[in-house]
């Protein structure tokens, strides 16, 4: 039996910049009001934290980072996939060393790979890892599917514990729950699924959402684990128009700005990435108003 990793809400944090580089002040700032909120892990250097546009200085200092303020009070998870197998080993070799608790894969991008690709890649990092390993499937990012029958596959390798599921496709994550049972827990990748994934027995939601609500994500899994379903859906469908507009334009763009508004850094991005666009902005700013994440009279700008 493989060890659950974490049970509930994680978040995908945002990585703060400033002036092109880490704003590393705001970072630690962000860390500890997740950790206060009682979020159960965080994902660092993830597609929220822009992992993929940080160099490989930066990727393993914000994993470093991380670890070290978290100091053990939740789960860190360290984004240590790629498209390039042996960078991913090799990033995976530090972010352990390093102290993270557990590695985030992403299916291999832009080039892809067949099932059996993926199979013997993820076989390849899981192999070296001293933490447990969380799959990380979003093809409409990566152009590239887990099939459920290679899901099956890589669950029975002992350090691959979970899988974030971002394909949308919930039959797809039906199917991995029948043929995957206890051996691989399955993580909602997008807000607006958390309930449907975890009435099919999943273990909780890495989470964009839980940027700007750590407590209110959390609790929407906790009220559905301890059997108040009528509370949890309340809630899922409560900050569904939010979480819609945290999509309207890709991830994490509309999450920069609400950050930002919220005081946790800069609305700054990098390229390709671009700040949001004025009318996606003006109806995040508006709903997070709703929420009272923001106050009512500060400025959209």
């Amino acid at each position: 039996m493989h060890k659950t990793v974490f049970k509930g809400a994680a978040t995908a944090i945002i990585t703060p910049f400033k002036n092109g580089k880490v704003d590393y002040e705001a970072f630690g700032r962000l860390i500890e009001w997740q950790i206060s909120s009682g979020i159960s892990a965080i994902v660092a250097a993830g597609t929220t934290g822009e992992g993929s546009t940080l160099t490989d200085s930066e990727h393993r200092e914000v994993i470093r980072f991380c670890v070290e303020k978290a100091a053990g009070r939740v789960p860190i998870i360290a984004g240590t996939g790629s498209n390039d197998t042996a960078y991913a080993i090799d990033l995976t070799k530090f972010a352990c060393d390093a102290g993270a608790d557990a590695m985030l894969l992403v299916t291999p991008y832009y080039n892809k790979a067949t099932q059996k690709g993926l199979i013997e890649s993820f076989t390849a990092v899981a192999d070296i890892s001293a933490k447990p390993v969380i799959l990380y499937n979003v093809p409409s990012r990566t152009g590239c599917n887990i099939a459920p029958a290679t899901a099956k596959i890589l669950s029975q390798h002992e350090n691959i514990a979970g899988i974030k599921e971002a394909s949308g496709n919930i039959s797809q994550v039906a199917e991995i729950a029948q043929l995957c049972g206890d051996d691989l827990d399955i993580y909602s990748g997008n807000d607006d699924q958390i309930l449907p994934v975890l009435s099919l027995g999943g273990k909780g939601v890495i989470s964009v959402l839980s940027n700007l609500m750590p407590a209110e994500t959390e609790k929407i899994c906790r009220d559905f684990f301890e059997g108040r379903f009528d509370d949890a859906l309340k809630a899922q469908l409560k900050y569904l128009p939010l979480i819609n507009a945290l999509f309207s334009e890709v991830n994490p763009i509309p999450a920069k700005a609400a950050m930002a508004a919220m005081g946790y850094g800069e609305n700054e991005l990098r390229l390709p990435l671009t700040e949001i666009e004025p009318e996606h902005k003006e109806k995040l700013f508006k709903l997070m108003k709703e929420q009272g994440l923001i106050r009512p009279e500060k400025e959209i700008c």
